[in-house]
């Protein structure tokens, strides 16, 4: 079952029935069916993640009362500064191929599953269930287990799931979550509501990569400077349709790099274990154009997702482009989250 985006946290009788409200939590989806014997986890799109997690798997072994299909929220925990907050890039280390590395970083940094719906108990569906009754059945059924299979939080007072949007993200967190409390399981279908932090930025623009169709701008790699005066790329923005992309190869061919020769000079980005391959290489341009964009978040120097263009701003010097602009939200320990 997905959500859709809704730009606050919607009122309670918003929706025939009312809502309840979960932290939204920024980590693997997670489906786990466990028969009683064996466990299998399955990503949001059904791809095994069964063998990263050894850890939770042993776990869901051991302290599952019985046969059971939880959905809940892979996530990891670390400290910094003093406090827990979720860690996504340790997190995505996990999909390595090497057994022996996924082993090892299961114990240098154990995982947390969050369950935050029940699909099925003792061999019976809940699909038609709303989920007031398939909520209650949770609590029953993993509420007391403890470590590391957590019971997220919730509640009905839509003024506390506002406080929750701001104080939560500074646990690592990136919204919140409204479900309609009469609603039965839907998968596949947006039926759920969450409401996650935007902001906007000036960010200068470094380079593009050609669309993977081979005509037009496919994304907009972005650099802020940091205090030494370093331009760092901090991810990109794409998401055009047809024909901008096509008034893009325009509107930044005066900005490419050139060499001796005239022809355009390209880099490439850094390799990661989600490029699966994909050309990484893209046409440079001079740190000139200035764009203001919309992003959620950053996850250490980078945009956490793709940021989204807002328009450009040839009113802004390049140089003003740096990381103080940031929002960053106060620390708050994901163990408070966690209750």
């Amino acid at each position: 079952m997905l959500a859709k985006a809704v730009p606050t946290v919607p009122a309670p009788d918003s929706v025939d029935g009312g809502l309840a409200y979960e932290p939204k939590w920024d980590g693997f989806r997670g489906i786990v069916v466990f028969d009683g014997e064996h466990v299998e986890i399955g990503s949001r799109g059904a791809k095994p993640l069964t063998r990263y997690f050894p850890e939770l798997v042993e776990a869901f072994t051991r302290l599952l009362p019985g046969p059971c299909v939880l959905d809940g929220e892979i996530v990891i925990s670390t400290a910094r500064t003093g406090r827990a907050r979720l860690d996504w890039e340790a997190l995505a280390q996990r999909i390595h191929p090497a057994a022996s590395r996924v082993e090892l970083l299961s114990r240098e940094t154990p995982a947390m599953f969050v369950a935050f719906d029940l699909i099925e108990a003792e061999g019976v569906s809940l699909l038609d269930e709303p989920f007031s009754k398939r909520r209650a059945a949770l609590e029953r059924l993993v509420g007391g287990i403890g470590d590391p299979i957590r019971l997220t939080r919730i509640t009905t007072d839509v003024a506390l799931a506002r406080r929750w949007l701001e104080e939560f993200e500074g646990a690592g967190l990136d919204g919140v979550v409204a479900k309609p409390l009469a609603a039965p399981y839907s998968p596949g279908k947006r039926v759920m509501l969450k409401a996650k932090h935007h902001r906007t930025a000036d960010v200068v623009a470094i380079g593009y990569r050609i669309h993977a169709s081979g005509t037009g701008v496919g994304s907009i790699l972005l650099g802020l400077y940091d205090d030494e005066g370093r331009l760092r790329n901090v991810g990109g923005m794409s998401a055009f349709s047809n024909a901008r992309r096509l008034e893009l190869i325009d509107e930044l061919e005066p900005y490419i790099v050139r060499d001796d020769d005239g022809g355009a000079v390209t880099g490439d980005t850094e390799r990661s274990r989600f490029s699966s391959g994909r050309d990484v290489s893209f046409v440079q341009l001079r740190p000139e154009l200035v764009a203001e964009v919309r992003y959620d978040q950053l996850e250490g120097d980078r945009f956490r997702h793709t940021a989204q263009f807002e328009r450009w701003r040839p009113d802004r010097e390049p140089r003003s482009c740096t990381f103080e602009q940031i929002e960053r939200p106060i620390a708050y320990d994901l163990d408070d989250v966690l209750g």
